[in-house]
């Protein structure tokens, strides 16, 4: 009898395509909810490598990542650009109407 995968384990295993990983972190971005979108950055995260290799590539201290992707995590721009950059990805902005 094979086991089956968890979600978060399927998840994971999809986010590591930028692609898939982009798309995951748009669909976050338009619930507009904060704590949502820093959920799907640790998902996100971790399927890249985990925070500390994170940290390293995006030159910010670990604990700090750990803090600004933490529930309660309020990131300044400058290191939410820097760890976009370090995943890949950029900051852009779109009109509503």
């Amino acid at each position: 009898m094979s086991k089956s995968k968890s979600y978060h384990e399927d998840l994971i295993e999809s986010l590591r395509n930028p692609r898939e990983a982009e798309a995951y972190l748009n669909a976050a971005l338009e619930e507009e909810d904060p704590e949502l979108f820093l959920l799907a950055l640790r998902n996100v995260a971790e399927a890249q490598g985990g925070v500390a290799q994170l940290a390293e590539k995006a030159k910010l201290n670990r604990e700090s990542l750990y803090k600004m992707l933490s529930e309660r995590g309020n990131p300044e721009l400058r290191s939410l650009e820097a760890l976009l950059h370090a995943l890949g990805f950029r900051l852009a902005v779109t009109a509503t109407r």
